[in-house]
């Protein structure tokens, strides 16, 4: 039932329409707008002001409802932050594993509640820190991780039941993911106490970060494959942290980034149920990642969207019946891209701004970027900045106390509906495409460049907007005096990536040969089967067998991926 009757309405848009034609217009008049027409970052017109005539069709049941009900739109919990607030994870990863747990273990002194890891360039493509390839690039951007060990000594002193752990690594995720629950073995900590995260989303790869290893059906193998093992032996892991947030930072607009997010979402439940799995038992552990840029009432809006479209999706079109099935959980991001060099102390203000609007979203968790990040991986000083953020807008705001502050607000529903509607318009030409399969739409949106093309020319408006100063950067195309000095930035140790490849030296010249070889040609020989992998990509990591040997295995069966290269 729609909130507002009729009559209601009618009245609301004749108030309106005095009063602009009465106060608007001889406001306007002596005192002109700034601009002639005003839109958010994604291109959706803003009006001057909102009423509810411009959601006549609002029900507080089918669109909103309460927080913790279906559609969720105001939040995924009945409590929301008044019962835990969100996790504070602030992602670390450089040089050595011995390195990264040094900063894993400074973040949690200062406040952070989970670990995120991010790894080097040749570590999330498949490529050993030896192999030619790696060489400049090893521990430069991310830790590099190349076996069972390192993985050991990436968690050394942490006590793996009890600290949620999220792995953002795509295409080789089932190997990271065997080392971390082969080192959990180690440790005598059981699979079913591990709480966390792989990233694991093969799809965006190929449009999104780009960093592929193999092409995009064998990376949707592997992704499968870890989903259906976890979800049987690893029942509180969450198997796919569907990621929206690279495809944003590819250029992508708000819109974009949901519409395409929530695509593969159905492709991995249209994955899961080609092999018989039930969306009941394997979707509840399917996560969401987001960025949040700049705009902060569209970002708010997207988040509450996605909510609402993937309960939506996943009850009409798959059938689910575990509300927990519908929810759409994510951790999210404050957008690097958005951060400027000049006057780098100003990104505290950018990055506490998009935290906010994370928050007022209802993230589950929040990683606020380094105010020096547009320099080099973010130095302890913005890391503890960073958490400082998010500890002062959970304590002291009042923003947590109650869930879904800004709903009801006639701009943020109208907003809401919008970027569903258009979201939904993408959703449905990748549809068409596969023939009323998302799966196979997604592979042909994939192959045609289809996605890459729309995310370029969101990219090039984007732009666009900056050099002709319709949007404006301090710092950027808006000149700001920076007398500032700038605080002392991370400095690379150019010593570890000698350091990694001792290491991995050693590891290769002790372990048993024979029992390695074998744990490989067993896993060649599954992989050119229908097997599923992770019980031999296990058996291969505690072999011993590198990250870069076991998917140089599936590169041998799956190929090169060869990127179209839309522009």
């Amino acid at each position: 039932m729609p909130l507002y009757d009729q009559e209601a309405l009618d009245a609301s848009q004749a108030q309106r329409a005095r009063w602009e034609h009465d106060e608007l217009s001889a406001t306007t008049s002596k005192l002109p707008t700034s601009r002639d027409q005003f839109r958010t970052i994604s291109g959706i017109p803003v009006e001057p002001i909102y009423t509810p005539a411009d959601n006549p069709a609002l029900s507080y049941e089918e669109d909103l409802g309460n927080p913790g009900q279906y559609p969720f739109t105001r939040g995924v919990y009945p409590t929301m932050y008044r019962g835990r607030q969100w996790s504070r994870r602030q992602i670390a990863g450089f040089g050595t594993a011995s390195s990264t747990n040094a900063r894993f273990k400074f973040l949690m002194e200062n406040g952070q509640t989970g670990l995120s890891t991010d790894f080097d360039h040749p570590t999330l493509t498949g490529y050993d820190s030896l192999h030619p390839l790696s060489e400049g690039e090893v521990g430069r951007l991310g830790v590099a991780i190349d076996t069972l060990p390192d993985m050991a000594d990436l968690f050394d002193g942490i006590p793996l039941d009890k600290v949620s752990i999220s792995l953002t690594v795509n295409h080789p995720a089932i190997v990271l993911l065997a080392f971390l629950l082969e080192h959990a073995k180690d440790q005598g900590v059981g699979w079913d106490r591990l709480r966390g995260t792989v990233q694991n989303d093969s799809l965006k790869e190929s449009f999104g970060q780009k960093t592929f290893a193999v092409p995009p059906r064998g990376g949707f193998r592997l992704t499968m494959d870890l989903v259906e093992y976890c979800t049987e032996h690893v029942p509180a892991w969450n198997t796919i942290s569907i990621s929206g947030y690279h495809t944003r930072e590819a250029g992508s607009d708000a819109i974009q980034e949901l519409a395409f997010t929530m695509a593969q979402g159905m492709a991995y439940i249209e994955g899961g149920l080609r092999r018989g799995m039930s969306v009941d038992t394997f979707a509840p552990r399917l996560s969401f990642f987001f960025g949040v840029h700049m705009d902060f009432f569209e970002e708010i809006a997207k988040l509450r969207a996605a909510r609402r479209l993937w309960a939506r999706i996943v009850k009409e079109r798959y059938g689910a019946t575990n509300p927990r099935a519908l929810l759409c959980r994510f951790h999210s991001q404050t957008l690097g891209s958005t951060l400027v060099r000049n006057g780098m102390l100003n990104n505290i203000v950018r990055g506490t701004s998009q935290a906010l609007a994370a928050v007022l979203g209802g993230t589950q968790s929040l990683h606020v970027s380094g105010y020096d990040e547009a320099h080099d991986i973010p130095s302890e000083d913005a890391m503890r900045m960073s958490l400082t953020t998010q500890r002062i807008l959970g304590s002291e705001t009042g923003v947590p106390d109650t869930a879904d502050p800004l709903g009801g607000s006639f701009f943020v529903e109208k907003l809401t509906s919008e970027i569903e509607e258009r979201a939904m318009e993408y959703i449905n030409k990748i549809d068409a495409m596969g023939n009323g399969s998302m799966l196979d739409g997604m592979f042909a949106a994939i192959d045609s460049g289809y996605i890459e093309k729309e995310i370029a020319d969101a990219s090039y408006d984007y732009q666009r907007r900056i050099e002709n100063k319709d949007y404006l950067v301090l710092g950027l195309n808006v000149p700001i005096a920076d007398a500032t000095l700038p605080p002392k930035l991370y400095e690379h140790d150019d010593e570890e990536e000698e350091r990694q490849k001792e290491r991995l030296a050693d590891v290769v010249r002790k372990r048993d040969p024979l029992i390695t070889a074998g744990a490989l040609d067993a896993l060649r020989e599954g992989t050119a089967g229908d097997a599923n992998l992770m019980p031999l990509v296990l058996d291969a990591a505690r072999s011993h067998a590198t990250e870069g040997e076991i998917m140089g295995v599936f590169r041998e069966i799956f190929g090169e991926h060869q990127d179209p290269g839309i522009f």
